[in-house]
């Protein structure tokens, strides 16, 4: 069952104060692109260079990592904090972010503005395609979590995630999003594919990308998903049916990229950029009632974890004769 939240939130933040945060700096989000780019490319270098078992399998958590980050800054392409000219903005997207994951720009925007006009409800598509699913089922023991974060690992978990990303984020035939960029995006393939082919990079490809991407990188979407939209949530509004997750060190690197943890924060200005969300979330914890309200939590191992209702679990079962 969907649930519902009150559609007239109001927070009363100084517009003044607020106007700057929605300013777009291309050369940041650009710099991010790169560094992301740049500390995948070194990983696979160094990893072919001193290659073992231990090192592959740090490679493939920082490498998916990586493309996690990736997509939190397609992401904020989606809602145009990019570049101004919207044309540019979804082309370089596409050919740096989207095409690499294997999707496009306008099919996730399409889906994605639904989410955000729809946020928990039966129209709410990613909330619609989540319920049901065992992994997203709720209350759930820690140890249920770890396993479901461990199936990642032997791809058996990713496998299926790709399935479903696959269904839901390729466009129909007659969409006008596949219309539109089916030649750019087809040639891209062609030109990645045939490239493969002639350097002999198969291998490479396969131990370097499609193993992380189906193993690691779905497993951090997962675990954002969870920290986004489920666990202990009330959904009266929408203070309380998303979190903000305030990351330590590691977590930022490997969940928490591009500032995604300030998630109730782009909920409500869904226009502020990534890079300006820590200031929007001390504006908005500056109000006495959005500070007592919000749903902010510390931390994902020290913070998340014991919100994912894994005391109810074990409570029921104890009554168990």
């Amino acid at each position: 069952m969907a649930h519902h939240h009150a559609p007239d939130l109001k927070v009363n933040v100084d517009p003044k104060l607020l106007k700057p945060l929605f300013k777009t700096q291309a050369h940041r989000h650009l710099f991010a692109l790169v560094f992301d780019w740049v500390l995948m490319l070194a990983t696979i270098v160094l990893c072919i260079r001193f290659f073992n078992p231990i090192v592959y399998i740090l490679a493939v958590i920082v490498i998916g990592a990586r493309m996690h980050a990736m997509a939190i800054l397609m992401h904020d392409a989606t809602h145009f904090r990019f570049l101004k000219n919207r044309k540019w903005n979804d082309l370089i997207t596409n050919l740096v972010t989207m095409y690499p994951l294997f999707t496009s720009i306008e099919v996730y925007r399409e889906n994605h503005l639904k989410h955000h006009k729809h946020l928990n409800t039966d129209h709410d598509p990613d909330w619609v395609s989540k319920l049901g699913k065992k992994e997203f089922t709720f209350p759930k023991s820690k140890m249920e979590f770890l396993s479901t974060i461990f199936s990642y690992f032997t791809l058996f978990q990713g496998l299926k995630d790709a399935i479903w990303f696959f269904k839901r984020f390729q466009a129909p035939a007659n969409s006008g999003a596949r219309a539109f960029k089916i030649t750019p995006k087809g040639v891209f393939y062609v030109i990645l594919f045939a490239g493969l082919t002639l350097a002999g990079g198969w291998k490479y490809f396969a131990i370097f990308w499609v193993v992380p991407y189906l193993s690691t990188f779905f497993m951090f979407q997962y675990i954002r998903s969870v920290a986004e939209h489920f666990g202990e949530l009330t959904y009266d509004d929408l203070l309380t049916s998303t979190r903000t997750v305030m990351p330590h060190t590691l977590e930022r690197f490997l969940l928490a990229p591009h500032q995604v943890g300030y998630h109730l924060e782009h909920h409500l200005y869904p226009g502020v950029p990534f890079y300006n969300l820590p200031k929007l979330h001390k504006l908005l914890m500056a109000e006495a009632d959005y500070k007592e309200k919000a749903h902010v939590t510390y931390g994902y191992i020290s913070g998340l974890m014991n919100e994912l209702g894994g005391q109810e679990v074990y409570a029921m079962e104890s009554d168990q004769p």
